[in-house]
């Protein structure tokens, strides 16, 4: 779902109504129930085509220019969207395994967590069943990646290709009906005049912000924090997870990112393998108790029986493993740089 849509709401809130009952029908732990859903629902902000990545594709083309004139460097190679979705291809299967190591762990020290008597011998399993309803979607996944990683289509583009499959899919499944397109389209509207008002007033807050010679203390500020580039990273990445708590990504990767970007960029870090750090970053933000927006969205569809603590208590191994990915990516950037050099 994460490759489907690339919206974190979504994806947390359709799995809490989905799976959520199911899974406290059958006995499961409540904590690490509701601790995958969110966790896995965090992953649209990081697995191709999440709205993050092309946001700050767009905002990290902006601070290589201003980069490279801070550095009085050459303008560095553009950063396009496809470079994004490509370096986050390898960390998403990554934080995925560790999610997956994690869960196998938990089930074979402790059983009872994920109890088996809910299995019903005489239910009528049918394989081809399982493949029509996984195919649509998984074609749907690929139409939309593909045609931007091979540079079939632009994001934009793909977009319009994975709105028109996901029409023909629900056509031939004959869930089409005209108050659904309309309340589509009524949400995406909200959603793209919210984006641009936003993208409006970030814009505004910069060319003021850098009118009164804002940039330039941040910049002095960074580059001469004692310790070098890396504390100047982490302060950074501390400042942006704190920030996440209260603020919705579409502020932070226009009003911050802006902000910070091309002073890093300047002191020699890689543009695509920051821009994967900060969204991962995001990432853990948001799944952290307890301003996490992911814990609110599951908060609101969760059943009654499920406490607001079996939440936070359920998120907090998934919050180390992404913790532990960042300090992996920061030892071997090469994770998220190879895979955009073969392009």
């Amino acid at each position: 779902m994460a490759a489907s849509t690339g919206i974190v709401g979504a994806t947390v809130v359709t799995m809490g109504i989905l799976s959520l009952p199911l899974m406290i029908k059958w006995k499961y732990d409540k904590k690490i129930s509701t601790g995958v859903i969110c966790a896995s629902g965090t992953l649209g902000q990081i697995i191709p085509p999440s709205i993050v990545l092309v946001l700050l594709a767009d905002v990290f083309q902006g601070a290589n220019e201003q980069a490279s004139a801070i550095s009085g460097n050459l303008a560095p190679d553009p950063v396009s969207s496809i470079d994004l979705f490509a370096g986050a291809i390898l960390p998403g299967l990554f934080l995925v395994s560790l999610y997956f190591a994690w869960i196998y762990i938990c089930s074979r020290f402790n059983p009872n967590i994920f109890p088996s008597n809910h299995i019903n011998s005489n239910t009528d399993f049918k394989s081809t069943k399982i493949l029509k309803m996984i195919i649509p979607p998984i074609l749907l996944i690929v139409l939309v990646l593909g045609s931007i990683l091979f540079g079939i289509a632009t994001p934009t583009e793909s977009a319009s290709l994975g709105a028109l499959g996901s029409i023909l899919i629900s056509i031939k499944k004959k869930n089409v009906k005209l108050s659904t397109f309309l309340e589509a389209s009524d949400e995406t509207l909200k959603i793209s005049s919210m984006v641009f008002f936003i993208l409006i007033g970030a814009s505004l807050f910069s060319l003021v912000f850098r009118g009164f010679g804002g940039d330039l203390i941040v910049e002095n500020f960074i580059t001469e924090i004692p310790g070098g580039p890396a504390i100047s990273f982490m302060i950074v990445m501390i400042v942006i997870f704190l920030l996440g708590f209260f603020l919705d990504f579409f502020q932070i990767v226009f009003v911050i990112v802006p902000i910070v970007g091309p002073s890093l960029i300047a002191m020699g870090f890689d543009p695509i393998w920051l821009a994967l750090m900060f969204a991962i970053n995001l990432q853990t933000s948001f799944l952290t108790p307890p301003f996490g927006f992911a814990l609110f969205y599951l908060r609101g569809v969760a059943p009654k029986e499920i406490k607001t603590s079996d939440i936070y208590y359920g998120v907090i191994p998934f919050i180390f493993l992404q913790i532990f990915l960042l300090i992996i990516l920061y030892r071997f950037p090469s994770i998220i740089t190879w895979l955009p050099k073969q392009f």
